[in-house]
């Protein structure tokens, strides 16, 4: 159950992984604007240690309150069964600080295998299913360079997901290169991942299941679809015309008059 109540912040501790968040930025300015004018208007989040509180959620706000000389902040006291541990209410601020899904994976992974939780209290705390969370672990079995793509900002976790299935690590390098490149989507490399699997002998594209460890892989040629016709034909087969997204409609479209 959640008590509210107003708490002296030199009653307050930040808690072992305060240093993961930055406080000089213009947001936080901001935040600071704003407590001077109305206050702390949403209460931050502790629960008891001893006589003293330690931070689940607000680190941002406390902060704020104490350096514009706010002597005392509104917070809900978890108690009891709802208390969540340090290491979940760490995993809780950095899904408010937006981290990189595979940092959101690794923190999640180190969570359940420590133990200290239930898969349900990280799904409380994060306000997604258990289904999710499990998810957010199985990423961490990805290969790692579509990790690294992930991590880099490069790929999204929906268009990493079906390179992930691609278990030649020659042309998954080179989709991962042209995913990169090329901004691609989840609807993309979908496509990607099926001319993949038309490629291998029929019993393997429908099963679709990874090559056993140490097994030759298979010898493939890369496939990437015309930028006309859309049509997936061997890179051999295809010429590089490097063009920018301004002008590949204007080709099409020159393309198409050409035809008529």
């Amino acid at each position: 159950m959640l008590e509210t109540k107003e708490i002296p912040l030199n009653l307050i501790d930040a808690g072992e992984h305060e240093q993961r968040f930055a406080y000089a930025d213009e947001e936080f300015e901001d935040l600071k604007a704003s407590l001077r004018k109305d206050g702390v208007l949403v209460p931050i989040i502790v629960k008891p240690a001893g006589d003293r509180f330690i931070i689940i959620q607000g680190h941002r706000r406390t902060r704020a309150a104490a350096e514009v000389g706010l002597t005392t902040i509104p917070a809900q006291i978890q108690t009891g069964d709802s208390a969540l541990s340090q290491r979940t209410a760490f995993i809780v601020q950095m899904f408010h600080k937006d981290p990189t899904p595979v940092e959101l994976a690794v923190a999640i992974a180190k969570a359940v295998a420590a133990g200290e939780d239930s898969l349900q209290d990280l799904a409380r705390g994060l306000h997604r299913s258990v289904d999710w969370v499990k998810r957010q672990v199985a990423l961490l079995d990805w290969p790692d360079d579509v990790l690294q793509t992930i991590h880099a900002g490069q790929l999204s976790v929906a268009a990493a997901s079906n390179l992930a299935e691609v278990d030649n690590d020659a042309y998954r390098a080179f989709l991962l290169e042209q995913a990169a490149k090329n901004g691609a989507t989840a609807r993309t490399t979908a496509a990607w991942l099926q001319a993949y699997r038309a490629s291998l002998p029929a019993p393997e594209a429908l099963q679709a299941q990874p090559a056993p460890p140490g097994s030759p892989a298979p010898a493939l040629t890369p496939q990437a679809p015309c930028l006309c016709c859309g049509v997936t034909h061997r890179v051999d087969e295809l010429s590089h015309v490097p063009l920018c997204a301004r002008c590949i409609p204007a080709v099409r479209r020159l393309g198409l008059q050409a035809g008529t």
